[in-house]
């Protein structure tokens, strides 16, 4: 067998990309790494972004960190302090990605957990390894019968025990 090499990742040229099906796969990609890249800085360095992006087919997409109001506000006039009822909303929106983020985090490491534990079932189940009880074999006719005829010998055993207890029991009380 051929030793075959995937494409795998590797630098696509800066060019105006012409198959429209191509475009529209590319522009959705990009989006959304550009949406991942804002998340990001948003997260790690704790300041404030937009950015409004059309599509090709010019439908508009925008991104804002903490609010629209407050990247508008502070755009238009960077010396300006935003009122306080600002400060609260962008506070709060802030403190609403925190808590969505956090939670986030959570799902992904229950999703992992999940996928590893779903990965050594695979695996157990395509190794073949089997449970104690699996491996039990069925027992034949005759062993039922001996197993049977063992459980009546001692349920009756068991049942003239308990009597000569009753017996001695209410004997001794009288």
């Amino acid at each position: 067998m051929e030793n075959k090499k995937g494409k795998g990742r590797r630098k696509i040229p800066m060019k105006k990309i012409e198959k429209q099906d191509d475009l529209y796969a590319s522009f959705s990609k990009r989006r959304s790494g550009l949406y991942k890249k804002a998340s990001e800085l948003v997260k790690e360095c704790d300041v404030d972004v937009g950015m409004i992006i059309f599509s090709p087919t010019g439908k508009p997409y925008s991104f804002f960190h903490p609010t629209v109001d407050a990247i508008v506000s502070c755009f238009q006039n960077p010396d300006l302090q935003l009122s306080t009822s600002a400060q609260l909303v962008a506070a709060h929106a802030r403190h609403r990605v925190n808590e969505l983020n956090s939670r986030l985090e959570e799902l992904d490491t229950i999703k992992k957990d999940a996928v590893f534990q779903n990965s050594m079932y695979d695996e157990v189940m395509e190794t073949g390894q089997k449970s104690r009880w699996e491996s039990v074999e069925e027992p034949s006719a005759e062993e039922l019968t001996k197993f049977e005829d063992w459980l009546n010998t001692v349920g009756s055993d068991l049942q003239n025990r308990l009597n000569q207890l009753e017996s001695g029991a209410s004997s001794s009380r009288g």
